[in-house]
């Protein structure tokens, strides 16, 4: 069985970051997103995986990833020449997919369970697809399906004004090679691409039994600010972990679990976890609140933070109370002292004076 990741796409909602970085390599507890997927794919013995990138970010995807070793897999690199859909991205990947099954998994998706015993419950059973659903509370912005009894796919529908149901589509899905005719099937939507959601109803139309299973663990769609810090706050708190390969001074209080890295200094602070904090950064002065990511090389003087994603290499002085924030790479923020909480999204190499 093989593996298709979707890490193309310009990452629109996530601007002003995405201006410069790719969506997929945004960090969530210090880990890129894509590194995630990956990690579950390699996990559940899907080793041949092939991503599908865009000429806008391509390149720093395959930087960051490299030939895959890193993850157990070997990476064949598929270009989308344009944002044509889901279903387009599974054609341009034709070639690499051949006749075999696979689950395509949406490489700015987390969900918080493996996938491994999908991909058995799939390679064991009879149907043309299988997908992954997650009850929501606002079918309306979500692919809703509905299910009959025996857990069998019966309608999907794209963003629903009246939902049939409140199953919305996670973005893991699992394919025999039946798909590929279907998707020859279908026409673009009123948006002009190939969706996903009419090829497997083109497989119920076809006849093709189409299975899911409904997860009960979270699911996190990264694609929007706030959407990102509540994955990092939901990665933080179930899989946060306590170590301390920094130096921290007596004058330094660390409470709950607070992951620091490798040639961090802490001087005269409190860190609340859960919170990592990534190598070679300097805190002092400082409050550091739960659910806060900082990145690598990050300096944070006399001031208070919480609830925050940092990435590498920012500085942080005199800020009173910022919180709520999605912080690009190289970023500089100096305060002259307020009381106002702010609220900041900032992208990549960004100086702001208060």
């Amino acid at each position: 069985m093989k593996g298709l990741v979707l890490s193309g796409g310009r990452g629109t909602r996530l601007r002003p970051i995405t201006h410069t970085a790719a969506k997929q390599l945004i960090p969530v507890a210090n880990k890129p997103i894509l590194f995630f997927v990956l990690e579950n794919l390699a996990a559940a013995g899907i080793s041949d995986i092939g991503i599908v990138i865009s000429p806008e970010t391509g390149d720093a995807i395959k930087d960051a990833v490299g030939d895959g070793s890193a993850f157990g897999v070997a990476i064949t690199w598929i270009l989308q020449d344009r944002p044509g859909g889901l279903a387009h991205a599974v054609s341009v990947a034709g070639d690499f997919l051949g006749d075999s099954p696979f689950v395509m998994y949406l490489g700015d998706n987390l969900i918080g369970t493996r996938i491994t015993p999908f991909v058995e419950d799939f390679q064991r059973g009879s149907a043309a697809a299988m997908i992954l659903l997650k009850e929501v509370d606002n079918p309306t912005a979500f692919g809703i399906a509905t299910v009959d009894d025996r857990g069998h796919i019966t309608r999907l529908v794209e963003k629903p004004k009246d939902p049939p149901s409140n199953l919305a589509l996670v973005g893991v899905y699992f394919f025999t090679s039946r798909i590929h005719e279907a998707i020859e099937a279908i026409v673009p939507s009123a948006r002009g691409e190939l969706e996903i959601t009419d090829a497997i109803q083109q497989l119920l139309d076809d006849g093709a039994k189409v299975d899911s299973r409904i997860i009960g663990e979270w699911w996190l769609d990264t694609g929007k600010k706030d959407d990102l810090l509540a994955a990092n706050t939901t990665v933080l708190q179930d899989w946060g972990e306590s170590s301390v390969r920094g130096d921290v001074d007596a004058a330094s209080e660390l409470t709950g679990r607070v992951d620091v890295g490798a040639g961090t200094t802490i001087r005269n602070s409190r860190i609340e976890g859960p919170v990592i904090i990534g190598p070679d950064c300097t805190i002092t002065d400082s409050t550091i609140g739960p659910f806060t990511s900082i990145g690598r090389g990050t300096k944070i003087t006399a001031s208070n933070l919480r609830h925050a994603v940092i990435l590498d290499g920012c500085r942080v002085e005199h800020i009173d109370d910022m919180r709520d924030s999605l912080i690009g790479q190289n970023v500089v923020i100096e305060g002259a002292g307020t009381d106002k909480a702010l609220r900041l999204t900032l992208g990549d190499d960004s100086h702001v004076q208060l």
